[in-house]
C-alpha cells in the first residue's frame, strides 16, 4: 500500500539534537519506510509551504527489546533530514 501525500510524514522527531540542527535550517521527521526522497521533498513542500534544498534519509533498524520474560523487537523506521532554503523555517516546529 502506497500512502498518499498526505500520509507520508508522520510526525516531526523533537529532541536535543534536532533542536540544535533547526539552527542550521535542518529539521527531522518520522516517515514511512517505503516513501522516497523526491515523495518525501514534495510531501514537506506541501504541507509547510516552503522549498526543501536536500532530503536525507535513514533507516533506522529494529531493536531486540525484554520485558520480564517476554521479549520482542521495536518497529523499523525511516528518519528524515530535511534542510530547508535560506531564510525560510517551519514556524509549527520553530516554537518548540
Amino acid at each position: 500500500m502506497k500512502p498518499s501525500d498526505k500520509m507520508i510524514l508522520i510526525h516531526p522527531i523533537i529532541s536535543e539534537k534536532s533542536v540544535k540542527e533547526k539552527e542550521h535550517n535542518k529539521y527531522l521527521f518520522k516517515v514511512y519506510l517505503n516513501s522516497n526522497k523526491s515523495e518525501i521533498k514534495k510531501a514537506i513542500e506541501n504541507k509547510f509551504k516552503i522549498k526543501v534544498e536536500k532530503v536525507n534519509t535513514i533507516n533506522v533498524p529494529a531493536k531486540k527489546r525484554k520485558m520480564g520474560k517476554y521479549t520482542g523487537k521495536t518497529a523499523q523506521w525511516k528518519k528524515v533530514i530535511a534542510t530547508v532554503k535560506e531564510g525560510q523555517s517551519i514556524k509549527e516546529l520553530d516554537n518548540i
